[in-house]
């Protein structure tokens, strides 16, 4: 079978994780960081022990300042993704990747930090979206999903 392809035996052996951040505003806005060549979330690969969910905090925090505490996070949603990347050492290889999203709100006003990244942008949730095709899109018709599903958790973010 074709590397490109997933298949039911295929595990994943690389794994991240990250956030779709919310915010109040006069409108209802996510955060999405700009890379040279697309828009994409904060997020990064696990270190050694750590949970999905704490990868995704310390990410959070590393690339845009946001810390742990200024958070809520959404206890039902989780978007997983899974697709083939390049190997950094061997571009010919490839490797499952398992990526993790979890929603989040800020809980406060904080002024972001942009680490890692060229900029940021504050988008309107105005569904459906066409940012990028391969995780963010998916994710962004997920998320409005999940409202129409639990309008109580839309509710709290208004």
């Amino acid at each position: 079978m074709a590397k490109d392809h997933l298949s039911n035996d295929s595990e994943p052996t690389v794994f991240a994780a990250g956030y779709l951040v919310f915010r109040k505003s006069q409108r209802l806005e996510f955060l999405l960081m700009k890379h040279p060549d697309r828009w994409d979330l904060p997020k990064g690969h696990f270190d050694e022990g750590e949970t999905s969910i704490e990868a995704s905090k310390r990410e959070l925090w590393e690339e845009t300042g946001i810390p742990s505490d200024a958070i809520w996070t959404d206890p039902v949603f989780r978007f997983v993704h899974r697709y083939w990347v390049a190997k950094r050492k061997k571009p010919q290889e490839k490797s499952l990747k398992e990526l993790t999203i979890y929603l989040g709100t800020l809980l406060r006003p904080i002024e972001l930090v942009c680490t890692e990244h060229l900029d940021f942008k504050w988008w309107d949730w105005d569904p459906p979206h066409a940012i990028q095709s391969q995780t963010i899109d998916p994710l962004l018709a997920s998320v409005a999903t999940h409202f129409q599903t639990h309008p109580e958790l839309l509710a709290r973010l208004h």
